[in-house]
């Protein structure tokens, strides 16, 4: 859990610029595919907005993410029993991920719907410190529907995506070792381990991107004031499916293969610390 914790919290944090480009452009049809409007209107701290609640809000995610798969993995492995594991390796990674994720999802949501509604706010309108915009929040809840009120379309994002994130990360892994890398894990240096975990996470991060980016556009789209109070069916038809599908998309494939690549490294190298070893492989 502590590993999960300081994977997800600091990866986040030090992609917020690329987050911020990311929501903009969703939440804003004019918005360009850099940062630089926002540097000339707020200066370098506008390209910084929500990191508080990102670092706190994917550090409880983190936690409950990859504590949790590891946990319901060997549960649902002990109640399957070792044959049908075997057999079904694949389904019990995505149970146990998408499991894992259902619960993260409830500790995260409320610092996402910060985080967002920071981000896409115009300038002035919506406070930027972590405090304050919490404590905003809180006071327009009705408007808002703080703290959960994205939970559905949060899940539907986050759980496709984890589910797709795990799941890619221990086949490319597994195929790494076993066409690659050919020899007994332990005879590979730990450098080379986590080399190895890294280019499967960046593998898994683009694959999760493209899976996930619907469900995350309409989470950005539902913070705009002009959507209090309609339907997804309602602001999908007037965004179009096609602007749903793309809008942002290069920059999440760049945003999220970095920091899912990133996120396993951090994750193997403290379970290599603890003496655990890395995840995956034979």
């Amino acid at each position: 859990m502590v590993s999960g914790g300081l994977a997800c919290g600091l990866t986040h944090a030090g992609m917020t610029p690329l987050d911020v480009a990311k929501c903009n452009m969703q939440e804003n049809i004019e918005f360009h595919t850099h940062n630089s409007v926002l540097v000339k209107e707020e200066g370098t701290t506008g390209i910084l907005k929500g990191v508080g609640p990102t670092l706190v809000g994917y550090s409880f995610q983190g936690m409950f993410k990859y504590g949790l798969y590891e946990v319901l993995k060997d549960f649902y492995m002990n109640l399957a029993g070792e044959e049908i594991s075997s057999k079904y390796q694949g389904a019990i990674w995505l149970a146990a991920s998408s499991s894992a994720e259902a619960v993260a999802d409830v500790a995260l949501c409320p610092f996402e719907m910060t985080k967002v509604k920071i981000q896409t706010s115009p300038s002035g309108t919506f406070p930027t410190s972590f405090g304050a915009a919490l404590g905003r929040m809180r006071d327009l809840k009705a408007e808002t529907r703080y703290p959960f009120g994205s939970l559905v379309p949060l899940w539907s994002r986050q759980i496709p995506y984890t589910m797709a994130k795990f799941y890619f990360f221990e086949r490319t892994v597994q195929l790494f070792y076993t066409h690659v890398f050919i020899e007994p894990k332990d005879n590979y240096s730990k450098p080379t381990q986590l080399g190895i975990t890294f280019a499967s996470g960046y593998i898994a991060g683009v694959v999760s991107a493209l899976v996930s980016h619907p469900a995350d556009s309409l989470v950005s789209l539902q913070g705009r004031v002009e959507n209090k109070g309609k339907s997804i069916g309602k602001i999908v038809e007037e965004v179009g499916f096609t602007r749903l599908m793309t809008k942002g998309l290069g920059t999440r494939i760049i945003m999220f293969g970095t920091l899912t690549g990133f996120q396993w490294w951090v994750y193997d190298t403290c379970k290599t610390i603890a003496g655990i070893g890395t995840t995956g492989g034979k």
